[in-house]
């Protein structure tokens, strides 16, 4: 039996970050249930960096985030974790009054984002199609996320502060006597006062061993593919273009083009993996507005994205079951959030409350912890 204060269930993005900010006061054993930390979310991002996308309290946790990104802890690293990849947002003629209700929540919290001149977004991205794009916006300070590279830097300064972490650990119980969390996995057995719940798609299936109650999370499958870059064109300077209705994006990858249909499609827990119609209905979204041939798509995969029903994290104790702690739900957005959720996790797990930081930015307890969705639930359930 390895004992332990506390005890973190998943080492993807969420637990190796979080794992990191508690081992600061704390022994921390990070379980995780594949070969290696990383396997399913966080090693298919799509690794962008962006304070104008999702919902108010992730755009403000990404702001919250950037000065770790831009200016990590010394020792942290030692290459750079972030690197400049606009961000060109595009309508059709039909989108344009959605292009103009996105830009004006987007100057909200991020105040140079500009217009751009269909003319400007053409030369700047030369395969779109001119009879396709009505209108556009720039995100000029948006990153590309080097995500191995943070990933790898959390969870190796997790073990410079004395953390340990264990692979090939698929949690079989999950138990909880004299004020104990007692687990049992392929590993071995392992018992700590608090359990940090970050297992990504399968946080449920950990809950319920627990016997904690549900908080509707639901993995929805995101499918992405890479395509050859244009023949003779250097692309590497190009921003990621996004669809203002969700349709589709596409960005410079490694010198092809990374392509998703943008698709959410609900799935159980699993080791997702691209649909065919997914990936033929992005290749057709690309070419009707780009004049990009496609001979062959090299490479595709896809990831689970986990959403509640608000589309906002899940950070916090559980409201009925002590010693249990939420950190699911990221939807997609968890690589960007990682460094303020991490610092919410430990500064919630020493009783402190959420860092004065991320106050300021307009976050609270309520607003990331569960309670909110069980309330909500009673609600619709009453309706």
């Amino acid at each position: 039996m390895t004992s332990a204060d506390v005890i973190v269930i998943g080492g993807g993005m969420a637990g190796a970050s979080a794992a990191y900010e508690i081992a600061a006061l704390h022994r921390v054993v990070l379980l995780e249930r594949e070969e290696f930390c990383g396997y399913h979310s966080t090693g298919r991002s799509a690794a962008s960096f962006t304070e104008n996308y999702g919902t108010s309290v992730i755009r403000r946790l990404a702001q919250a985030s950037r000065a770790f990104f831009e200016r990590p802890p010394p020792g942290f690293c030692d290459v750079a974790l972030v690197a400049p990849r606009g961000i060109l947002t595009i309508a059709r003629a039909d989108q344009l009054d959605a292009l103009a209700r996105a830009f004006e929540r987007g100057r909200d919290l991020v105040p140079d984002i500009a217009e751009i001149g269909v003319a400007a977004a053409v030369t700047w991205i030369p395969i779109l199609r001119r009879d396709y794009i009505a209108g556009a916006f720039l995100e000029p300070r948006s990153r590309d996320i080097d995500v191995h590279a943070v990933h790898q830097a959390f969870l190796k300064g997790f073990r410079s502060r004395g953390g340990t972490i264990v692979t090939d650990a698929d949690v079989a119980v999950l138990e909880r006597h004299h004020g104990r969390w007692h687990i049992k996995s392929r590993a071995g057995a392992f018992e700590a006062a608090v359990v940090v719940d970050a297992a990504g798609a399968w946080a449920e299936e950990v809950a319920a061993m627990a016997g904690v109650r549900p908080i509707g999370l639901v993995p929805k499958r995101r499918t992405a593919f890479s395509v050859d870059a244009p023949s003779g064109i250097d692309v590497a300077s190009w921003a990621l273009v996004d669809d203002v209705g969700g349709a589709f994006y596409f960005k410079p990858d490694a010198g092809r083009l990374l392509v998703s249909p943008a698709d959410a499609t609900p799935s159980p827990p699993t080791d997702a993996q691209p649909e065919e119609i997914d990936v033929a209905v992005g290749l057709d979204r690309l070419q009707r507005a780009t004049t990009l041939a496609v001979p062959r798509i090299t490479h595709k995969w896809a990831g689970l994205r986990s959403f509640v029903a608000d589309g906002s994290p899940v950070v916090g104790w559980d409201d009925e079951v002590d010693g249990f702690f939420w950190l699911a739900a990221q939807g997609g957005y968890g690589i960007k959030t990682a460094p303020a959720l991490a610092r919410a996790v430990a500064g919630l797990i020493a009783r402190d409350g959420l860092p004065r930081d991320l106050l300021d930015f307009g976050l609270d307890e309520w607003a990331l912890g569960p309670a909110r969705c069980r309330v909500a639930g009673a609600a619709l359930a009453g309706n």
